[in-house]
């Protein structure tokens, strides 16, 4: 005889937070290194000898890259972290399919 499927119980998503990756270390070699590269660049621009305009342009372009990188590194962690919700997304629904299936079931 069929007999109705039972509906399937929602089971719940872990409630782990994602493991952040850096650490407070990591973030603040990253700021000094940044502040050392930009202060070098700075002086070497100035002490260059070369025309006003020169120097304005090379400051105008390492501004350019400075903000180019900034986006581009804003764009691959939203890709990742984008990643992760879809996998976490789709990891609860296989532990949702799984939780339902009845391996004893007769059909």
């Amino acid at each position: 005889m069929w007999s109705r499927p039972h509906p399937p119980t929602l089971v719940p998503m872990s409630d782990t937070p994602v493991k952040q990756q850096s650490t407070a270390a990591f973030y603040g070699q990253a700021v000094a290194s940044f502040a050392v590269a930009m202060a070098a660049t700075a002086i070497g621009i100035v002490n260059l000898e070369a025309d006003a305009w020169v120097r304005a342009f090379l400051g105008i372009a390492v501004l350019y890259l400075v903000t180019s990188s900034f986006t581009l590194a804003k764009i691959i962690r939203d890709r990742q972290e984008a990643g992760q919700i879809v996998s976490r997304v789709d990891q609860a629904r296989v532990e949702q399919l799984l939780a339902a299936h009845d391996p004893f079931q007769k059909l």
